[in-house]
């Protein structure tokens, strides 16, 4: 079966890709809810259990873009499958995990494989669809996405229930051989390799490594015992910013390619995304800190206590499709930031320092959770049917990319302020869910850093709200929302 063929089934081949991204995204997200349990079983430092999380979204992050590249080169369909099976792998050493050592080694492998899977999931789907489905098939895949990453707690918690702490990798395994198995059997060989001469910027990908690098390790000043560590890493993250900036700018193949955001509407696209991820996605984990570590809740009640978000999504993002026919793309984004500003505020008000009032945070959540499906499918059709059509699968690649650099972000500094002024015990009880033995001082700190970090990621959403409302009121994205136009009218740019 050739790309030609694969033509007449394009949605096998979006089926078959999205049980890699439901592998990937269910990895991501639903350790949060298991992580307390994960922390007391295996004697998990603090900073080993920050690692637990961080050090999947770092590599998973730093590597997406540099698979792309490499995927243009050695051919989409092989780095694919190569990314589910590492994927799948990894998975198995992470049930296997004997202490938090092994476990963070693991996940780190995990994420080297998810890389793989996230950037040539879409690649495959832009090479796979015909130009007039396109936008719909990437809005499809996106909100995919995003309900896997919130579903992911509710599913970690029942599993962890059921089969303790590993029990979420014994639900991600079968599905990572699934996707492989069904890729395998529908993803077509050969499909075509747009820049198989351009050489690889490995100077690019070292640069962007080190950069992310720089940033976690200055955002998480509890991951290490040098005061000092965290301001020479900020430092760093300024000069390798520019370098890498500048060092992009002159290659002729870059592995960023700058020039996208010269377009207005795909720089504020790309902009809206980010601050979206960096809003929205440590809510989950801290509202599951919060109740276990000072509920005292299980890790299946953190599941169902997040649940709202997961149900709020899947119905925005089921309504998203027809409110398109109705609404341009900056009304629905700039109304899904707007919710998740309203309940990620709603959320920080109803937190006490006794914990008794986690069941009023349900409608809360809820509104987040809504805003979050009512923003993917509207950001990403827009990207989409913005950018040039031979230019599609570069500026989805860097959606990816800063979309996990926002999730990386936000896991960072909610973890750094959520603890930030606790004692070494009472932030290794906060991970470990049993902060509410140590005393209620202790207590009170941390239930006010909390609210302190959804206090400020109400604010960046609100912020994001002026960024949705700057996209381009007329532009080819609102033509096509309402109706598919040739290919030639639907792709010029709206800058």
């Amino acid at each position: 079966m050739d790309s030609v063929a694969a033509r007449h089934h394009p949605w096998r081949v979006f089926a078959a890709t999205s049980v890699g991204v439901v592998a990937v995204f269910l990895s991501i997200s639903g350790l949060t809810v298991a992580l307390p349990t994960v922390t007391r079983e295996l004697g998990a430092s603090a900073a080993q259990s920050t690692w637990i999380l961080l050090g999947y979204m770092l590599v998973t992050t730093a590597l997406i873009l540099v698979f792309g590249r490499l995927a243009d080169i050695v051919g989409r369909r092989p780095l694919y499958l190569a990314g589910l099976a590492v994927f799948t792998v990894a998975t198995g050493l992470c049930l296997l995990a004997p202490s938090a050592g092994w476990l963070i080694a693991a996940r780190v492998l995990q994420g080297v494989g998810a890389a793989a899977v996230v950037t040539n999931n879409t690649a495959l789907l832009t090479d796979t669809f015909p130009p007039h489905s396109l936008g719909r098939a990437l809005g499809w895949n996106a909100t995919v996405a995003a309900v896997a990453q919130v579903v992911g707690p509710v599913i970690g918690g029942a599993a962890t229930a059921a089969f303790g702490w590993r029990g979420l990798f014994v639900v991600v395994l079968p599905v990572g051989v699934l996707a492989i198995a069904s890729s395998l059997l529908v993803i077509p060989r050969g499909t075509r390799r747009r820049v198989e001469r351009e050489p690889f910027d490995l100077a690019g990908a070292v640069l962007s490594t080190a950069l992310l690098t720089a940033v976690v390790l200055a955002l998480t000043p509890g991951v290490t015992s040098s005061p000092w560590l965290p301001w020479a890493c900020g430092a760093a993250s300024l000069v390798l910013g520019a370098v890498f900036a500048a060092v992009q700018i002159r290659r002729a193949h870059p592995l960023v390619d700058l020039t996208l955001f010269r377009n207005r509407g795909i720089a504020l696209v790309l902009v809206a995304v980010l601050v979206n991820a960096v809003a929205t996605y440590a809510v989950t984990l801290l509202v599951s800190l919060y109740g276990q570590a000072v509920g005292g809740i299980s890790a299946v009640a953190a599941g169902l206590l997040v649940m709202p978000v997961a149900v709020g999504t899947v119905v925005a993002a089921a309504a998203a499709g027809s409110l398109m026919l109705r609404f341009t793309p900056r009304t629905l984004t700039a109304t899904g930031m707007a919710l998740n500003a309203v309940g990620l505020l709603g959320v920080t008000l109803m937190l006490s320092p006794d914990g008794g009032s986690l069941g009023a945070t349900a409608p809360f959540l809820f509104v987040l959770g809504c805003g979050t499906g009512l923003f993917m499918t509207p950001s990403t059709s827009a990207l989409m049917l913005t950018a040039p059509a031979e230019r599609r699968g570069i500026a989805n690649g860097l959606r990816s990319t800063l979309q996990n650099v926002g999730y990386l972000l936000s896991t960072a500094l909610a973890l750094a302020v959520a603890t930030v002024g606790l004692s070494a015990p009472a932030r290794q009880a906060a991970y470990g869910g049993t902060l509410g033995t140590l005393g209620s001082a202790e207590l009170a700190r941390f239930v006010d850093n909390v609210r302190a970090v959804g206090l400020a990621l109400a604010v960046v959403a609100a912020a994001g709200v002026a960024v949705c409302l700057a996209f381009p009121r007329r532009n080819a994205t609102a033509l096509a929302a309402v109706r598919p136009l040739e290919p030639a009218t639907t792709l010029k740019e709206s800058a």
